[in-house]
């Protein structure tokens, strides 16, 4: 058994494995600040975050960004090390501290767009592929996702209303100290970094999971096993009418294959009852093992 293997065995990750996640948190650190710099910040879109109270800061009284993030991200991490526990590590410090030098280091790349919707857009895009790339790493940029992982815990407030709560304030913030349109083009900008963070995560190839009903459900499940080759799951149900036991298969397919299930099952059972889901994130033989 190779040292790899053993040390998935004992709970500990590899040194690869360590490398990998801090060349993630690094790389999307990185990213994050360079469409900071040259979408979001000389266009005035503070959608949100850290990053959207150093925008309004740099316009009101000419203060440097990345002295700002640094000045709010340093303290919100210690704050969350004291009142929450160490579960964020070193990794997610090297993001706080390292996204706002790499801020420092291209402020004067200069504009790529002077069109502020297009400026939105890719930057909401190049700040959600950042961050995604760090979670990919378990870690974060620290920010205001500590403030609001605070705020969760002392106030009983769930964490999705928080984030919405601190970042709703920036981007209203940004239409006081700049304009409305300002404003609704820092929300255009949240939107799609949080679609691409999703993307990030969870790939764009979506699976669909199939519920089958079925009379013939032995020559269905062959059918899966066999021809699609892909596995299947009976589960135990019983119809609310009849109160009589109704197994339903479970299947989970690629895209591509779900018009070939589509057409095995209406050819074997017409009569078949199938419900279809998208399954965002499937792990396992088959599918993604990470």
């Amino acid at each position: 058994m190779g040292r790899k293997n053993r040390a998935a065995l004992n709970g500990k990750k590899s040194p690869l494995a360590w490398v990998m996640e801090y060349a993630f948190v690094l790389l999307g650190s990185a990213i994050v600040a360079i469409s900071f710099n040259v979408f979001l910040l000389p266009n005035r879109v503070a959608s949100g975050g850290v990053s959207g109270i150093s925008t309004i800061l740099d316009t009101v009284v000419g203060w440097e960004p990345a002295y700002v993030q640094w000045a709010f991200n340093i303290p919100l991490f210690i704050a969350g090390v004291i009142l929450l526990g160490r579960q964020f590590g070193a990794k997610t410090l090297a993001g706080t501290i390292f996204l706002p030098f790499v801020v420092f280091l291209t402020n004067d790349w200069g504009a790529w767009t002077s069109d502020p919707l297009l400026a939105s857009l890719f930057g909401g895009i190049g700040v959600g592929l950042g961050l995604g790339i760090v979670f990919r790493g378990k870690a974060s940029t620290g920010g205001t996702d500590l403030a609001a992982q605070i705020i969760n815990k002392y106030t009983g407030l769930s964490l999705g209303t928080c984030v919405a709560l601190i970042d709703g304030l920036i981007v209203l913030s940004a239409a006081i100290v700049f304009n409305i349109e300002q404003g609704l083009y820092a929300l255009i900008g949240l939107y799609v970094t949080s679609k691409t963070i999703d993307l990030v995560q969870v790939g764009f190839g979506r699976s669909k999971m199939a519920l089958i009903i079925t009379e013939k459900q032995d020559e269905v499940r062959e059918g899966i096993l066999n021809k699609i080759d892909r596995g299947v799951t009976k589960l135990s149900a019983y119809g609310g009418y009849t109160d009589h036991e109704r197994p339903v298969l479970l299947c989970v397919v690629d895209q591509t294959e779900f018009t070939k299930l589509k057409q095995l099952v209406k050819t074997i059972d017409p009569s078949a009852f199938i419900i279809v889901t998208d399954a965002a994130e499937v792990l396992g033989e088959g599918f993604k093992r990470d």
